[in-house]
Protein backbone atom coordinates (compact mmCIF):
# COMPACT_ATOMS: atom_id res chain seq x y z
CA UNK A 1 0.00 0.00 0.00
CA UNK A 2 1.26 3.50 -0.81
CA UNK A 3 1.31 6.11 1.95
CA UNK A 4 1.99 9.81 1.75
CA UNK A 5 4.75 10.93 4.08
CA UNK A 6 4.57 14.44 5.45
CA UNK A 7 8.17 14.60 6.62
CA UNK A 8 11.53 14.83 4.89
CA UNK A 9 13.13 12.58 7.52
CA UNK A 10 12.07 8.99 8.13
CA UNK A 11 13.12 6.53 10.85
CA UNK A 12 12.00 3.12 12.00
CA UNK A 13 10.58 2.34 15.42
CA UNK A 14 13.77 0.35 16.06
CA UNK A 15 15.84 3.49 15.37
CA UNK A 16 13.62 5.46 17.73
CA UNK A 17 14.03 2.86 20.49
CA UNK A 18 17.83 2.79 20.08
CA UNK A 19 18.32 6.55 20.14
CA UNK A 20 15.18 8.62 20.79
CA UNK A 21 16.88 12.01 21.04
CA UNK A 22 19.09 11.30 18.03
CA UNK A 23 16.04 10.40 15.99
CA UNK A 24 14.34 13.68 16.91
CA UNK A 25 17.55 15.61 16.23
CA UNK A 26 17.82 14.00 12.78
CA UNK A 27 14.77 16.02 11.76
CA UNK A 28 16.65 19.26 12.50
CA UNK A 29 13.60 20.87 14.09
CA UNK A 30 11.09 19.37 11.68
CA UNK A 31 8.86 16.28 12.04
CA UNK A 32 10.29 12.79 11.65
CA UNK A 33 8.00 10.10 10.23
CA UNK A 34 8.27 6.93 12.32
CA UNK A 35 7.65 3.77 10.32
CA UNK A 36 6.42 0.43 11.56
CA UNK A 37 6.97 -2.31 8.96
CA UNK A 38 7.50 0.33 6.29
CA UNK A 39 4.21 2.08 7.02
CA UNK A 40 3.92 5.44 8.80
CA UNK A 41 2.91 4.86 12.41
CA UNK A 42 3.24 8.41 13.76
CA UNK A 43 5.18 11.64 13.49
CA UNK A 44 7.74 12.61 16.09
CA UNK A 45 8.19 16.36 16.40
CA UNK A 46 10.33 18.49 18.72
CA UNK A 47 8.55 20.34 21.54
CA UNK A 48 9.18 23.75 19.89
CA UNK A 49 7.58 22.61 16.63
CA UNK A 50 4.57 21.25 18.54
CA UNK A 51 4.18 24.51 20.48
CA UNK A 52 4.39 26.49 17.23
CA UNK A 53 1.75 24.23 15.67
CA UNK A 54 -0.62 24.75 18.60
CA UNK A 55 -0.10 28.52 18.43
CA UNK A 56 -0.90 28.53 14.70
CA UNK A 57 -4.07 26.49 15.28
CA UNK A 58 -5.14 28.92 18.01
CA UNK A 59 -4.51 31.86 15.66
CA UNK A 60 -6.63 30.22 12.94
CA UNK A 61 -9.46 29.63 15.43
CA UNK A 62 -9.33 33.26 16.60
CA UNK A 63 -9.33 34.52 13.00
CA UNK A 64 -12.36 32.34 12.21
CA UNK A 65 -14.15 33.69 15.29
CA UNK A 66 -13.34 37.28 14.32
CA UNK A 67 -14.50 36.67 10.76
CA UNK A 68 -17.76 35.15 12.00
CA UNK A 69 -18.44 38.29 14.05
CA UNK A 70 -17.72 40.70 11.23
CA UNK A 71 -20.67 42.96 10.58
CA UNK A 72 -22.22 42.55 14.01
CA UNK A 73 -23.41 45.63 15.86
CA UNK A 74 -20.80 47.33 18.06
CA UNK A 75 -21.84 48.05 21.64
CA UNK A 76 -19.82 50.73 23.37
CA UNK A 77 -19.26 50.33 27.11
CA UNK A 78 -17.21 52.14 29.71
CA UNK A 79 -14.91 50.51 32.23
CA UNK A 80 -17.40 51.38 34.98
CA UNK A 81 -20.07 49.31 33.23
CA UNK A 82 -17.86 46.26 33.25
Amino acid sequence: MVHALHAATVASISDLKKNPMGTVAAGEGFPVAILNRNEPAFYCIPAKAYEDLLARIEDLELHALADSREGQAIHRVTLDEL
